[in-house]
């Protein structure tokens, strides 16, 4: 599917990293979305192998290879994945277009 997710340059290096110490047999990152927080909904990240995790979307960029749950696909159409660093913090951030509100710590969202 077109237009999923992008991935920006420095998710996909900082996914490469993550991936240098994963379980064995694990070749991708999962990206899911869960029920969770105060306003609703939270991204997901886990360690997948495609070979188990059939009807998944793939995408692969800049040597990085992220599965997309099927259960998410609704709630990603359209977002950038990025890694963002400041003094305090380093995370992956989801700029999502279809989230309507999210709750004070940032760490879920409604749609």
């Amino acid at each position: 599917m077109n237009n999923l997710l992008s991935i920006t340059s420095n998710a996909a290096i900082q996914i490469k990293k993550i991936m240098t110490s994963a379980p064995e047999g694990m070749d991708s990152v999962v990206i899911g979305v869960d029920k969770s927080g105060c306003s609703g909904y939270a991204y997901k990240l886990d360690f997948g192998n495609s070979n188990n995790l059939k009807n998944f979307e793939a995408i692969h960029q800049d040597g990085a290879k992220i599965l997309i749950d099927p259960k998410a696909t609704m709630f990603l159409l359209g977002s950038v994945m990025d890694y963002r660093q400041d003094k305090l913090s380093s995370r992956f951030v989801f700029d999502n277009p279809n989230e309507k509100s999210t709750c004070g710590c940032g760490e879920s969202f409604s749609i």
